[in-house]
């Protein structure tokens, strides 16, 4: 098992690069010295990555789309070479875009051909966004609990929306691929609520004025600087097979005065179990796994970004 650092200049395939993560998750790839090609059914505005619009629930399209080059040339000066990664973000990313069967179609198949046409084309290393949905109160029909308090990644996933549902699909096909294919890595992230830098105070204020709102986040968030931090965190650590991570920050969204993460949570969830002691500003939902196993770090903690601890 080798955790060396993922040399720079290697080459990934990002789908779904034009969205709202995935366009600052390829800026900060970049700034690691990787060569990306975006996929995507609309351009992404970075004259530093090309954009091939394909359809991935077509088999033959995402195939193609892993084994094709990065960029137009005049002529070919190199023959197509595998990608070193796949970093699958596409999809429809929540119930009511689309009708309910087209999004379960869309994610499913999308992600099934991803995975598939990586694994027969020998790519090693597999990287999937999955959701926070899968815990099953984002989207449920009323309000509900969650199992209990912190969550963590083997917290029962038994959502009751498509959205949600698709995204643990996903997960159990890449389970079976990574059995299936030894010697590859496939990593599932488990996202929260993404917040983008150009966001960040307007999201804050929600979170820290309306506290009580945000129980369907499970008080946390994913930094979408971070987040690309986290992708690059599971590009650099090889050998762990099929994993699924928590990909949120580190603190709960909650202001100070409320007091610590306990207290909050056995105010506003008198109900569910806090089955540990937790972090006086511990996210309910953890990634120590993440931390521990991948060696995440946050930078863009959200009191650092908005001036209430000391940098």
């Amino acid at each position: 098992m080798s955790s060396a650092p993922f040399p720079p200049g290697k080459r990934i395939v990002f789908t779904g690069g034009s969205g709202v993560a995935g366009r600052h998750v390829i800026d900060k790839l970049l700034s690691y010295g990787h060569e990306i090609l975006n996929v995507d059914i609309t351009p992404l505005d970075n004259p530093n990555v090309y954009t091939l619009k394909a359809d991935l629930t077509d088999g033959a399209q995402a195939f193609n789309s892993l084994s094709c080059h990065f960029r137009v040339s005049e002529p070919f000066m190199e023959p197509v070479k595998t990608p070193d990664a796949v970093v699958h973000f596409a999809g429809i990313p929540q119930p009511m875009r689309l009708p309910d069967n087209e999004t379960f179609r869309i994610n499913t198949m999308g992600s099934y051909n991803i995975i598939e046409s990586a694994c027969k084309l020998g790519i090693k290393k597999i990287i999937l966004a999955s959701s926070l949905t899968t815990y099953g109160v984002t989207y449920a029909e009323g309000d509900i609990n969650y199992p209990h308090f912190p969550i963590t990644e083997d917290t029962p996933t038994e959502p009751m929306d498509v959205y949600a549902t698709s995204k643990i699909c996903m997960e159990r096909i890449a389970g079976s691929f990574a059995k299936r294919f030894k010697g590859v890595d496939i990593y599932c992230l488990r996202i929260s609520a993404v917040i983008e830098p150009e966001n960040h105070a307007e999201k804050f204020n929600a979170y820290l004025t309306r506290p009580g709102d945000f129980k369907v986040h499970a008080w946390s968030y994913t930094d979408a600087r971070d987040l690309g931090n986290m992708v690059q965190c599971c590009l650099e650590k090889d050998g762990l097979g099929f994993q699924v991570f928590n990909a949120v920050n580190d603190e709960i969204t909650v202001p100070e005065e409320e007091g610590s993460s306990e207290e909050w949570l056995g105010r506003a969830c008198p109900h569910t179990k806090i089955t540990r002691r937790m972090g006086v500003r511990e996210s309910p939902v953890s990634n120590e796994k993440m931390r521990g196993l991948l060696g995440f770090r946050e930078k863009f903690g959200w009191r650092r970004v908005m001036g209430r601890v000391e940098v």
